[in-house]
Parts: C-alpha cells; sequence; structure tokens
C-alpha cells in the first residue's frame, strides 16, 4: 500500500511491490497504465522521480527483458508525457538484444461522448511478466507512491501453474490491448482533438506498419 505513513505494519509499500516484480522477471515485462511520468507531476514543483523508470532500463539492458508499455492518450493526456516514453524506446538495440516498445491506446469517441467528463479512456493499472502480475490502484506517477493513498496486489505463478491463473489471463488481455485497433505507435508529434481515435487511425494507416515508428 502507500504512502508508506499510511501502511499497515508488515506490509510492503506499494512501489516496492513494483519494483519486485520488475527485479524478478526473467523473460518480459508488459505494463498497462493510463500515465506513466518518472516524476511528480502535482507538486508545486516537478521533481525528478526515476525509480520505476530506472528499473525498466535496468531490466532491460543488463538482463535482456523484453519491455512493453501500453499507455492511455485521451484528451487529459499531458503532451510531456510521450518525450519520457520515447526515451524509453528508444534504448531498442542499442545494445544486442535490448527491446523496449511503447504504444499508445486510445478509446474512440466524439464530441457528443466528450461531454462525459473523465471517461472514454484505458483506466488499467496492472503489471505482468513471465512470472508474475502486479494489479494497483495508482497511476504511475511519483505523487500517488508518494502523497496519495493506493494498494495493490501481487499474484505469483508458482511451479508451471500457468494456465487459467491470474498472471496468465492478465497475460492474454495485454495481448488483446496490444494488438488490438485502439493500440497505435507512440506518436511524439500527439496533439489533443476533438476525435483522438480518427487522428491516430490516418496517422497509423499513411505509416509504414514498422514496429518502431516516431511519426
Amino acid at each position: 500500500s502507500s504512502p508508506p505513513p499510511f501502511s499497515p505494519k508488515g506490509r510492503s509499500s506499494d512501489l516496492d511491490a513494483i519494483v519486485h516484480c520488475i527485479a524478478k522477471a526473467e523473460k518480459f515485462i508488459y505494463i498497462s497504465v493510463m500515465d506513466y511520468f518518472p516524476l511528480t507531476i502535482y507538486t508545486p514543483q516537478i521533481k525528478y522521480w526515476p525509480i520505476i523508470d530506472n528499473a525498466l532500463r535496468a531490466a532491460a539492458i543488463e538482463r535482456k527483458v523484453e519491455v512493453r508499455l501500453l499507455i492511455s492518450w485521451w484528451k487529459y493526456s499531458r503532451p510531456s508525457e510521450s518525450y519520457f516514453l520515447k526515451s524509453l524506446q528508444d534504448l531498442t538495440y542499442s545494445y544486442p538484444n535490448v527491446k523496449i516498445e511503447v504504444r499508445r491506446f486510445i478509446v474512440p469517441t466524439d464530441p457528443h461522448l466528450n461531454k462525459i467528463p473523465y471517461a472514454r479512456v484505458n483506466h488499467n493499472k496492472y503489471m505482468v511478466t513471465d512470472v508474475a502480475a502486479y494489479v494497483g490502484t495508482s497511476n504511475w506517477s511519483g505523487d500517488y507512491f508518494i502523497d496519495t493513498a493506493g494498494i495493490g496486489t501481487v499474484f505469483e505463478s508458482v511451479g508451471h501453474q500457468n494456465n487459467g491463473n491470474i498472471r496468465q489471463q492478465l497475460e492474454n488481455i495485454f495481448h488483446r490491448d496490444w494488438y488490438s485497433n485502439y493500440s497505435f505507435p507512440l506518436n511524439i508529434n500527439e496533439t489533443h482533438s476533438e476525435n483522438l481515435w480518427d487522428l491516430s487511425r490516418s496517422s497509423y494507416q499513411h505509416s509504414s506498419y514498422e514496429p518502431y515508428i516516431h511519426l
């Protein structure tokens, strides 16, 4: 749970649980969250907060663990987020077998649906690896682990008993969304519009369908 002052005795911190799952991954780390920032973004002064970001970079570079991030993009997303995501993705093939992929998940909308406040977004907060799954309540910026009450649960596979368990179900869900029509390559020039779905679909259709496209 988080923040630490709110946590009962004997309970792991939410942040430690996430870093633990990243550190134990051997083959892949798949992350699906609404927001991803190595910063505190709600403080009067923005502060650099690279704890999760560093753990992902270490996993990819030191252990050659494949990393995929599926991050939501909607009318409340901050354009600066794309630069931090791009800095992760740009590590791909910097050394042999280093692979970090980032895609955006966009829920179709229109001016009528946009009247509903804080809707039309994939509000996921989970991570799944080849050995564990994590489901939480916090977006992934420092503020949520320092100043906001939240809780997370870690599910670890026992032996080879993967079929049908929560870890395997989350892996299946991630693949479903990653390869769906709502998933788009990271676009560093993302801009807000009344219909982000049409904007991204148009960009995708005019791309060359390569896996690491920066439009």
